[in-house]
């Protein structure tokens, strides 16, 4: 006889197994613990080691996550990583040689399931630190922790323990003084060139902002020449998240981040969250006349699903409000207007002491991608 609490039980189990069988339904075990990526078999050496350093090349992508994450390893990422190792070893005898990898953020469509990352993103770092020996820093996207705005938050909690666990042999440890501690928010310096990750999910809190600010504030830049900054949520973007839409969080990039970083002569601030390319340059005065410029790349074609221009964004508010500086924005690389026109992609940045250059490298079909109507950017202005 079939009573009322045994159909119960069987419903309740064969909903159970339909439910495991449907992609992106992940049920790991709330207790798996996500694998540490190893060590790069050529790690940065002690900052005070590489200081006469002024040549050599980086790498820089964004946005790996997929629709088949915690079930098969990312394929459209995996077709990145194969040619970031071919270009790796292409470098490794030249003048430029690839010293570390740097991700703009979301490596998994939830960073708070270690299944997602284990089985999909863990393996293809490993190739990049092991058979491309460099180092590999991630930025963490709103997928990686959640869209919580607040340290505190539950949510983002079970994802800072993935990321801290996941990233522990590959970013300052705790207690350096490259490190905010409690946070994924870190530094490092090579050479001649400075690099900062911020996470741009709390741009609003005070504690990070305050020791960014510390640590721009404590650069030797007789040595520093470079200063390079890398974070998920772009502050101009012509993508869904962008356009005439300013989400929270990018209006404190704008109005506390910016002036910070004109401030201290940032170069360079690499984003992602719009899967597309897209580049800007911010041209600014200071107060005895002299020219500078920051250029703001975004880079989010590591391999989710690709988007395409959606509007320009509003810049009239934020020129008038820095008119004392003469800042003024122009984008020399706009998105594709169809996803199919635009590639998954990276970005192979040229450091020769003052000077900087870009190389755009698509994938897959997009072996041919031009955004500049080339490949190639000179980041310099001829005076």
């Amino acid at each position: 006889m079939i009573t009322p609490t045994s159909r119960f039980l069987w419903s309740l189990l064969l909903l159970t197994l339909f439910s495991a069988a449907i992609p992106g339904q992940v049920t790991a075990p709330a207790d798996e613990p996500v694998r540490t990526i190893l060590a790069p078999k050529t790690p940065l050496p002690p900052e005070s080691a590489s200081a006469g350093v002024t040549k050599f090349s980086f790498i820089v992508y964004g946005d790996t996550r997929g629709r088949r994450d915690g079930w098969e390893t990312q394929y459209e990422h995996s077709l990145i990583v194969n040619s970031v190792i071919e270009r790796i070893k292409k470098q490794e005898a030249t003048a430029y040689p690839v010293r570390f990898v740097l991700q703009t953020g979301d490596a998994v469509v939830n960073g708070r399931i270690a299944r997602q990352l284990n089985v999909s993103f863990v393996d293809l770092i490993n190739k990049l630190t092991q058979e491309g020996g460099v180092p590999y820093f991630l930025a963490p996207g709103n997928h990686d922790l959640s869209s919580a705005a607040l340290q505190s938050d539950p949510e983002r909690q079970k994802g800072l323990k993935n990321f801290f666990a996941m990233n522990a042999q590959l970013i300052p440890p705790e207690g350096s003084p490259r490190r905010l501690s409690g946070y994924p928010t870190y530094a490092f310096g090579y050479g001649n060139t400075f690099v900062i990750a911020f996470d741009s999910n709390i741009a609003a809190d005070e504690k990070q902002f305050e020791w960014i600010k510390g640590q721009l504030e404590g650069l030797d830049r007789e040595r520093y020449r470079n200063v390079v900054v890398f974070c998920h949520h772009p502050a101009f973007s012509s993508g869904p998240h962008g356009g005439a839409r300013v989400e929270p969080g990018v209006q404190v990039i704008r109005d506390r981040y910016l002036p910070l970083f004109r401030r201290h002569r940032v170069r360079l601030v690499f984003s992602g969250h719009e899967h597309l390319f897209e580049h800007w340059i911010e041209r600014y005065e200071d107060a005895a006349g002299h020219k500078y410029r920051l250029d703001h790349v975004v880079t989010g074609g590591g391999g989710a699903p690709l988007y395409a221009y959606s509007g320009d964004p509003d810049i009239r508010p934020y020129m008038r409000a820095y008119a004392s500086e003469k800042v003024s924005l122009e984008r020399i690389a706009k998105p594709a207007n169809e996803p199919g026109e635009g590639a998954y992609h990276y970005i192979v940045v040229k450091v020769d002491g003052d000077r900087i250059d870009l190389e755009v490298i698509g994938v897959d079909w997009g072996r041919n991608f031009a955004p500049y109507r080339s490949n190639r950017a000179d980041l310099q202005d001829r005076q």
